[in-house]
């Protein structure tokens, strides 16, 4: 395997620079510029293809866009119209993560949506939502990197650099093998999701184990149980209840990161997505100052801090400026509660790139709302009385069983809601983790954290430590039946999901 040790980026002039990534604002992944759409009729392809991870091959899925790109950039105003091709050879339930424009009859994540067979295809036609979104499987195929960036960049973006980064966690063990080490079901049936195996021979690996700062090692997983009130199993708070083999950015390990050419001086907007599917990060850009301009592909008002949270599903953007002298600056993830870290290189034309170690030196902490708490909306939902309020308490059950009032999906009772109404979810969370709360359907505004109102962030997805209330308000605005689910993906998997009816 080649390391960036010593490398140097390639001379590049200005105008080569602009040609090379003016097609798509400059958006790269894998070293690729973008194809955006323009209204044509893009066909996106998901098929299989084989990485590399470890030194060792790794068989995954792919979402092949226009131009045979991982996934879609579009522009502001484009539509998704075009087929979408399963070439997996496996059943497909895709989820158009944030697409609030998406009708709900072709969002096949839905209550009866059921799975799109192999070598079939799905027609779509709607207007994309401006921002930084993802589509995905909803099925535990996510687990194969079934997932790819859906960007569509706004108007307003002005002229800067889009460099767009998807993490995920991987392992070469099965999604159905995790489960099992787990302990749960897969009760995620229950919506036509596909349970056939995943591309390629299913290989157990030696699972990495966490070296502390005192070079001792903890098991990266649960904790010990014990009992709650009521005789209920719960667990001491912890973070990472699955055992990964490597942490990818753009499906690459910090031993062999992709460098993106940036310009000395240059604007730079980075378009993090958290693809990983049970492993939340804390990301951070050392030695370039960076600010928050957007989170969950919605502005929000700038905020600066050394690193953000990003729990499963949530997306953050952060805009850096390089320095007119030039260098390489590592866009960093690091693993909730552990210190393995995953990352890309930004580096300017001739810039000596060191190779760096990934492993941080302490670990990180859990993720809380602190960032959550400052954050602020640049457009905030207007100020009404809800009405419709409901309370969502989120519950851990042995067996690996989650719940959401007790009831796993299936078993649920829905969130009913008047079309235009203003609703409001308040989630508790007495269990052992942090959940990753997501509407499928409609942005929300986070308006309780901890007990306290205020009006913060618009988001699809906002996280739920253990023990602190966090409550929602949003506008009922699309009819249809929504699943609210917690994105640790076999969380979802064993039963914490239901529905939120607008009718």
């Amino acid at each position: 395997m080649s390391h960036c040790r010593n490398q140097k980026v390639p001379l590049l002039d200005r105008r080569t620079f602009l040609k090379s990534s003016a097609a798509a604002g400059g958006a790269l992944i894998a070293g690729v510029p973008w194809v955006p759409v323009h209204a044509a009729s893009p066909t996106l392809k998901v098929g299989t293809r084989t990485i590399e991870v470890n030194g060792k091959p790794a068989k995954v899925f792919h979402i092949e866009g226009p131009g045979g790109t991982n996934g879609l950039m579009a522009r502001e105003g484009d539509r998704l119209s075009g087929a979408l091709l399963n070439a997996s050879g496996e059943p497909l339930q895709m989820h158009w993560h944030g697409q609030v424009k998406a009708p709900a009859d072709q969002d096949r994540a839905r209550p009866g949506g059921g799975a799109l067979a192999p070598d079939l295809s799905d027609m779509h036609d709607f207007e994309l939502t401006p921002g930084t979104h993802w589509m995905h499987s909803h099925t535990l195929s996510e687990q194969r990197l079934l997932a790819a960036p859906m960007v569509t960049r706004e108007r307003d973006a002005g002229d800067v650099q889009d460099v767009v980064v998807m993490l995920h966690d991987f392992a070469f063990r099965s999604p159905l093998e995790i489960l099992a080490e787990l302990g749960g079901t897969d009760a995620h049936g229950g919506h036509g999701a596909g349970r056939g195996p995943m591309p390629g021979p299913a290989r157990r690996a030696s699972a990495p184990m966490q070296h502390g700062p005192g070079g001792g090692h903890a098991m990266h997983g649960m904790g010990g149980h014990m009992r709650g009130h009521g005789g209920h199993m719960m667990s001491m708070t912890h973070a990472n209840d699955v055992r990964y083999d490597a942490y990818l950015a753009n499906e690459r390990t910090l031993d062999d990161p992709q460098i993106v050419k940036v310009e000395k001086g240059g604007r730079v907007r980075l378009r993090i997505i958290n693809g990983g599917t049970a492993t939340a990060f804390f990301v951070s850009t050392p030695g370039l100052a960076s600010r928050a301009t957007a989170v969950d592909g919605v502005s929000c008002q700038p905020v600066q801090q050394a690193s953000y949270p990003l729990a499963q599903g949530q997306r953050i953007d952060l805009a850096v400026e390089i320095p007119r002298e030039g260098g390489a600056f590592s866009v960093l993830a690091q693993v909730e509660d552990a210190t393995f870290l995953t990352g890309i290189v930004l580096a300017t034309p001739g810039a000596d790139i060191a190779r760096r170690p990934a492993m941080a030196t302490q670990k990180a902490e859990l993720l809380d709302l602190a960032f959550e708490a400052v954050l602020r909306a640049a457009t905030p939902l207007p100020t009404m009385r809800p009405q419709a309020s409901f309370v969502a308490m989120l519950g851990e059950e042995a067996g690996y069983r989650w719940t959401i009032n007790g009831s796993v999906h299936g078993e649920h009772e829905p969130f009913k809601v008047r079309q235009g109404d203003r609703a409001e979810i308040t989630f508790m969370n007495p269990t052992s983790m942090m959940h990753p709360m997501h509407l499928h359907g409609h942005h929300f505004q986070v308006v309780g954290v901890g007990g306290r109102r205020f009006s913060g962030p618009i988001r699809d997805t906002v996280i739920v430590p253990a023990h602190a209330p966090v409550t929602i308000a949003f506008d009922a605005a699309h009819r249809g039946s929504w699943f609210l689910h917690c994105h640790h993906l076999y969380h979802m998997a064993t039963g914490m999901m239901t529905e939120v009816q607008v009718s």
